[in-house]
């Protein structure tokens, strides 16, 4: 694409990435052109959305049935006080709308579960899926979801002073959700973020790696954090990349898996509200 089939307006707003080699005008099109669908508005979902709003992706879709909340607002920076009370996810379009207009904001009112992610994943039919939960069973049902439709998708969780995140890849052999935790722990052996605390920053910095792990699979530069777990330690200031392997018996990606289809029970309610 020649720089010409952008407007003036775009040229200027995109420049910082189109005078990079590795982007230029053609990676800014596939930014334009992408999809990304983004699981919770919250402490990882913000910064991620923000950030691939800028970026100039072209869709971007919110899945969240939550308000906001004031304690919200300590970490979840794409709202704003006067959202108090508004579903998160038209909070999230307003400000997505008023900072960069070229994005087309589709928003799903609504809890991602077992009877609707996945008709969710094919409505734009999404290239990447950013999961910004806070919860397990969530977690579990992104990953599944992900993998039966063959859709690529980062990980991420914080708590307290940590964090950490991977991406998974299909038709790539790389581990999923499940190769590195087989199953959610048992109710009450993990404190909850309403129970643990989280320091705010923390949901920027783990939610802005997750927005250029989308970015960089778009623009298909650089390596990715497929078969690796990235830790983060804001107290020592320590990050570790960790490889991962692909487990041959995972009940969901192995090479005979149990996990079909999506069902329901399989899959607890939420039980943080962060």
């Amino acid at each position: 694409m020649e720089v010409l089939d952008f407007n003036d307006q775009q040229i200027e707003r995109y420049s910082r990435h189109i005078i990079l080699s590795e982007v230029g005008v053609e990676g800014q099109q596939k930014l334009l052109d992408a999809k990304v669908l983004v699981i919770g508005t919250g402490g990882l979902g913000a910064p991620a959305t923000i950030f691939l709003a800028a970026a100039g992706v072209g869709t971007i879709g919110l899945v969240d049935a939550d308000k906001v909340d004031l304690s919200n607002l300590q970490r979840q920076i794409i709202h704003q006080t006067k959202d108090v009370g508004k579903l998160k996810v038209i909070s999230g379009k307003e400000t997505i709308n008023e900072m960069n207009p070229d994005v087309n904001v589709i928003t799903y009112d609504t809890f991602a579960n077992a009877s609707n992610i996945l008709d969710i994943i094919k409505d734009q039919d999404y290239d990447f899926i950013i999961d910004g939960t806070d919860n397990f069973s969530a977690k579990f049902l992104i990953n599944d979801a992900c993998v039966l439709a063959k859709k690529p998708f980062s990980h991420a969780g914080i708590i307290r002073f940590n964090g950490q995140l991977t991406t998974y890849i299909p038709d790539n052999n790389t581990p999923c959700y499940r190769c590195i935790f087989k199953e959610a722990p048992p109710e009450g052996a993990v404190p909850t973020c309403s129970q643990a605390g989280v320091l705010g920053v923390m949901g920027g910095v783990i939610g802005t790696l997750q927005a250029t792990e989308a970015i960089k699979y778009i623009l298909g530069i650089g390596e990715n954090l497929a078969g690796y777990l990235l830790t983060y330690d804001a107290i020592t200031m320590e990050f570790r990349k960790i490889k991962i392997k692909h487990n041959a018996k995972c009940s969901v990606c192995g090479n005979d898996p149990t996990i079909k289809e999506l069902i329901d029970t399989d899959y607890k309610p939420p039980v943080c509200g962060i």
